[in-house]
């Protein structure tokens, strides 16, 4: 690395320290002034959360509806918003609620294609939950109502696209940082059950679902998806072959779902291996996001990452750091790694919603839509297919989604 390109280098990384949301998202200025009605479909533990995140951007939106078909978790949000909102037991009846803009789906994901596509048919905008479906078909049809109604919006919730941490790595990557990207190390490990409480053995499905197959895509969908999502984001790629692996190895309580699972990923137009895995019995690593290239190594946690040079480069930059002209490089405990930014970010949610609101007024298609966010259920799908029946997936000219 030469005086210069460490130069590059170090603004690169010092202006991602302030980077603003307006030039991660796209962000700008809109003539509408007046937020948007929504209306929460899924009142879980996501749906809830969401509500949070909402109730922090009053300008934006302004909740008017909670809908769920279990009725403790309804009971639940009536305590605790007693007036201004609206609450439903069938989402028919929520969708059809005549002061509604926009519907945010948090249901359980084999429930998500008859919800969205139930959205979509009321005229009214959607920010879908990932991942985006359950299955490859549902993905290419919910592809094809997108084009059947070109003025909604419909956004899904892979919110680290939207993350001003993950935007500038993807900015790195394009820019050759990482030099040539050959290997992809992500995991999402807990010790955890992964089991919510049952107020009685008759809503143990319901609760529970992502503990079985008929109704949950498991480790892969809930957990995987997101760093599965950012490598086809980041390197405008798709998996060519997918191989995958796994079993019910710690929790022997009924469960259909693997509680460990490994899927190696072949990029075979971008020359890459990517390794996602993720276990219920040990919680060391968590949340793990390494990408690994000629140059250098990013190393990610959902919300501050580092940048490891190659050795040839690191002494380089251990000698100019702080030189005239260049930004003082902010460097881990170890002295190994750079900080892609000073601070960490906010919820990933926060950025997402931010930028559906500004799509929302302008109509531009959102960084995360039916195409590339059906891509990475796709991915998911060949992955759990690959992992329950010990095939080895291609991926096929169909799953190309278009516009």
């Amino acid at each position: 690395m030469k005086r210069r390109d460490f130069v590059r280098i170090s603004a690169l990384l010092s202006a991602g320290a302030t980077i603003p949301v307006p030039v991660v998202s796209g962000l700008a200025n809109s003539e509408n002034t007046k937020p948007y009605n929504i209306g929460i479909l899924g009142y879980g533990d996501r749906g809830s959360g969401l509500h949070q995140v909402l109730n922090s951007m009053p300008d934006k939106f302004q909740v008017k509806a909670v809908c769920d078909n279990l009725s403790f978790r309804v009971d639940k949000a009536k305590e605790k918003f007693p007036t201004g909102i609206k609450f439903h037991s069938d989402f028919r009846s929520l969708i059809d609620q005549k002061d509604l803009d926009v519907i945010l789906i948090a249901t359980p994901l084999y429930l998500h294609f008859e919800h969205a596509k139930a959205v979509l048919d009321s005229g009214k905008d959607l920010f879908l939950e990932k991942t985006m479906t359950f299955n490859i078909d549902q993905a290419i049809q919910l592809n094809q109502l997108a084009r059947k109604y070109p003025k909604q919006t419909i956004q899904v919730g892979h919110q680290y696209r939207y993350s001003p941490l993950y935007y500038k790595v993807k900015e790195m990557i394009e820019n050759g940082w990482l030099g040539k990207v050959t290997q992809i190390e992500a995991r999402w490990d807990r010790n955890h059950n992964w089991r919510r409480p049952v107020p009685s053995s008759d809503l143990e499905r319901q609760i529970n679902w992502r503990m079985y197959k008929d109704y949950s895509g498991g480790l892969v969908a809930e957990l995987l998806s997101h760093q599965i999502d950012f490598i086809n984001w980041a390197f405008d790629t798709t998996p060519t072959e997918i191989m995958g692996t796994g079993g019910i190895d710690f929790y022997k309580d009924g469960r259909e779902t693997f509680d460990n699972v490994q899927v190696a990923i072949r990029y075979g137009n971008a020359d890459m291996v990517g390794n996602f895995g993720a276990t219920c019995a040990n919680q060391h690593e968590g949340y793990s996001f390494k990408i690994k290239g000629s140059k250098g190594m990013v190393s990610l946690l959902t919300n501050e990452g580092f940048f490891y040079p190659e050795p040839e480069n690191k002494s380089v930059t251990e000698y100019v750091d702080g030189v005239s002209g260049a930004t003082k490089l902010s460097w881990s405990d170890d002295k190994k790694g750079i900080k892609i930014l000073d601070n960490p970010t906010r919820d990933g949610s926060f950025y997402a919603l931010e930028d559906f609101y500004k799509c929302l007024n302008t109509k531009e298609l959102p960084s995360c839509n039916v195409i590339n966010a059906g891509k990475t259920a796709i991915s998911v799908a060949l992955a759990n297919r690959s992992i329950y029946e010990g095939t080895r997936e291609k991926w096929d000219a169909r799953y190309d989604l278009k516009r």
